[in-house]
C-alpha cells in the first residue's frame, strides 16, 4: 500500500494485530505526512506579506535586496533538489514559496516605482538564467558549489532585513504572520531531512533559517511592545 511515496502496509498491519507500529514504522510514515503537510501549508506562506504590502500599498521597512535574493536562494535549492531527484515530500514547498516568493518581489517593484536600470537588468538576467539551473544544466562540482553558496545567499537575504529592522527600531511592513510560518515549517524540516536522508548541507541551511527567521521574529515582538509603550506614553496628558 503505497500511495505518493507513503508507505502504510507496516502501519496498518501492525495495527490490525492489535499492536502499535514499531519506531522504525511510524517515524518513516509521520515524515511523509509532516512534508506533504508543509507542502500543502507552503502555498499560503508569504500570502499575509504580499496582501500586507498590497493593502497598505507600501513597503515601508522592507529590505528590497532581501527578498530578491531570496528568490535567488529558492531557485537554487529548488533546482538542486529536482537535479538530486529528491522525493517531493522533502522539498515541494520550495515551489510554492519560489512562486509566492516572486509576486512578493514584483508587489515591491510595483510599489516602488520608478524603477531604476539596474532593477530591470536584474529581473531579466533571472528569467534568462533561471531555467537553466532548473534543468541542471550545469557541472555537477559548480552546482555543488552553487548550492553551498545558497546558506550565504538566505544569510546575505536576512541579514539586511535585520539590520534595517535595528536601525529603524521597526520592522515596517513586515508579516508576523509569514515569518512565524516560515519558522515553523523550518522546524519541522529538520526532522524530516534527518529521515529522509537529506544532505547535510540542504539540514545546515534549515537551521540557519531556524537561526535567522527566530531573529526577525524577536525583533518583530520587541519592537511591536516597544512601540505600543511609546503610544502610551505620548497619550499622558501632563497637567
Amino acid at each position: 500500500m503505497d500511495y505518493l511515496g507513503i508507505d502504510l502496509s507496516c502501519a496498518i498491519g501492525t495495527l490490525r494485530n492489535g499492536e502499535f507500529p514499531a519506531k522504525e514504522c511510524l517515524l518513516p510514515l509521520i515524515s511523509k505526512l509532516l512534508g506533504y503537510f508543509l507542502v500543502a501549508a507552503s502555498m499560503t506562506v508569504k500570502l499575509p506579506q504580499i496582501m500586507k504590502i498590497v493593502d497598505n500599498k507600501s513597503v515601508k521597512g522592507l529590505s528590497v535586496v532581501a527578498f530578491e535574493l531570496e528568490v535567488i536562494g529558492y531557485t537554487i535549492s529548488l533546482g538542486y533538489c529536482l537535479n538530486k531527484k529528491l522525493p517531493f515530500s522533502a522539498f515541494g514547498e520550495l515551489a510554492f514559496l519560489l512562486i509566492q516568493a516572486l509576486i512578493l518581489v514584483a508587489c515591491i517593484y510595483y510599489f516602488s516605482q520608478p524603477l531604476s536600470v539596474t532593477t530591470w537588468v536584474k529581473a531579466i538576467l533571472y528569467f534568462a538564467l533561471a531555467p537553466t539551473v532548473y534543468a541542471g544544466k550545469i557541472d555537477p562540482l559548480l552546482f555543488e558549489a552553487l548550492y553551498a553558496s545558497k546558506h550565504l545567499i538566505f544569510l546575505s537575504a536576512r541579514i539586511p532585513q535585520i539590520w534595517k529592522n535595528f536601525r529603524n527600531k521597526s520592522t515596517g511592513q513586515l508579516s508576523f504572520l509569514t515569518c512565524l510560518m516560515n519558522f515553523g515549517g523550518a522546524m519541522a524540516r529538520v526532522f524530516t531531512s534527518i529521515q529522509e536522508k537529506a544532505p547535510l548541507s540542504m539540514l545546515m541551511g534549515i537551521v540557519l533559517a531556524i537561526f535567522t527567521n527566530g531573529i526577525i521574529m524577536s525583533q518583530m515582538l520587541l519592537y511591536r511592545s516597544k512601540g505600543k509603550e511609546d503610544k502610551q506614553v505620548k497619550g499622558i496628558k501632563i497637567s
